[in-house]
């Protein structure tokens, strides 16, 4: 098995950073408390990713499946990233894509659940082999001990919204991770 780099870890106390310090779309000034990862560091560490599942598959022929609606951004990232190698490299890797819309919510890995749930189902049409990539991880108390096989960043337990991530279908055209204020909770309430 190739060694794939390890996640990113944001600590429980990390502080995040001042909205001012970036371009935050000016109606959700109020709803968000901090940039919690930037959208440049997204970039950077989704390359980092792609690299890995490319030197991981080998030859093997990728059937991307995205989750959606919050997995796309980081997935059709992911992809970006994985063309470019395929077109810049002696080496490439066939690859098809499709998706998947599931009825419990599965933007990030929380609890774990819903993914065991996905990969049983996936597995039922005898694969040759299975890895999830998952651009987030939360560290909470109520995760069963899933991790996938690639991790973007491991990140306190913490509400986050942006990059395609969302509150009642609000924040997904964030570019940056964010972590939502009480303000915004209560804003965008169902």
């Amino acid at each position: 098995m190739a060694t794939r780099s390890p996640s990113v870890v944001i600590s429980d106390d990390e502080p995040g950073y001042d909205l001012d310090l970036f371009c935050i779309p000016r109606h959700y000034a109020e709803d968000l408390e901090k940039v919690f990862i930037p959208h440049g560091l997204i970039m950077d560490r989704t390359e980092r990713l792609a690299r890995d599942v490319m030197k991981e598959m080998g030859g093997h022929h990728i059937v991307a499946l995205c989750v959606l609606k919050g997995g796309y951004k980081f997935f059709a990232d992911l992809l970006d990233y994985i063309k470019v190698l395929n077109r810049n490299s002696d080496r490439s890797i066939p690859m098809t894509v499709d998706f998947i819309r599931l009825k419990s919510y599965c933007d990030i890995i929380d609890t774990g659940k819903t993914m065991q749930t996905l990969l049983s189902l996936v597995k039922q049409h005898n694969p040759k082999m299975v890895k999830v990539a998952s651009l987030l991880v939360k560290r909470t108390p109520r995760s069963v001990g899933y991790r996938p096989d690639f991790v973007g960043f491991e990140i306190p337990d913490k509400f986050v919204v942006g990059y395609a991530l969302d509150y009642n279908e609000y924040f997904r055209d964030l570019n940056h991770v964010c972590v939502i204020s009480e303000t915004g909770k209560a804003k965008y309430k169902a």
